[in-house]
């Protein structure tokens, strides 16, 4: 894990340039949005980012209470969320954010865990959670063993087919390539055994699945 003041720095330098196009993280927004129960009362969305998963949260929610570490972040997710009133959006360092008991129909999560110490962040979410609620992850895993080193290779060609499909570029603008290099020198992933080791003694009953653009989704219904 790095301190929380350099994450906060790194996310307030992408924020100002990140778009809603296509990326490896939204590609995968309609496979966690299956998970979703059909209505939710209130939703929680750990890491928010500039909003796009938190307004797709609010067309299945009541409430949406969407936290980030970034001042910055929250700032633009304002801005891009103006249609969206049933969406709350919080600068909140999760270490330290008090976990209600029982209040959310959903957790979702997206690139974060791998910040964050995930047996504790489980315990909370936990928590958190109503009986019956689902907690829907997406993040990043280092590669291990000869079928994740395929995946990781096939998944090349396939991110720059898509990125030119849908954004009409191969390559991210120069100030996004430079901040996210600068991002990914501070960036630790878990392997999947790793995840899965966790969940079986924190989740169980989690299912947790390898994708090909180097993202794994982690799935968890809290029992009744």
């Amino acid at each position: 894990m790095q301190p929380s003041h350099v994450i906060r720095a790194d996310f307030d330098r992408l924020a100002p340039i990140s778009d809603d196009g296509w990326s490896h993280n939204n590609h995968y927004h309609a496979f966690l949005l299956r998970h979703l129960p059909l209505h939710c009362d209130e939703s929680l969305d750990i890491g928010c980012g500039t909003g796009a998963f938190a307004r797709l949260l609010a067309q299945r929610s009541t409430r949406v209470l969407a936290l980030d570490l970034s001042p910055e972040m929250i700032r633009v997710a304002q801005d891009r969320s103006t249609g969206f009133p049933n969406i709350t959006y919080q600068v909140a360092d999760v270490l330290d954010w008090p976990f209600p008991a029982e209040r959310f129909d959903c957790v979702a999560s997206i690139a974060t865990f791998h910040h964050l110490p995930m047996a504790s962040m489980f315990a909370a979410v936990n928590t958190a959670l109503k009986p019956g609620g689902v907690l829907l992850i997406l993040d990043l895993y280092k590669s291990q063993g000869w079928g994740e080193r395929l995946d990781a290779g096939l998944a090349m060609s396939a991110s720059l087919a898509l990125r030119w499909l849908h954004n009409g570029r191969i390559r991210e603008p120069e100030a996004a390539r430079q901040a996210w290099a600068a991002h990914g020198e501070h960036d630790i992933y878990p392997r999947l055994s790793e995840v899965r080791d966790i969940c079986s003694a924190a989740l169980p009953g989690a299912i947790v699945k390898r994708h090909l653009l180097w993202r794994y989704s982690l799935v968890w219904r809290k029992p009744r």
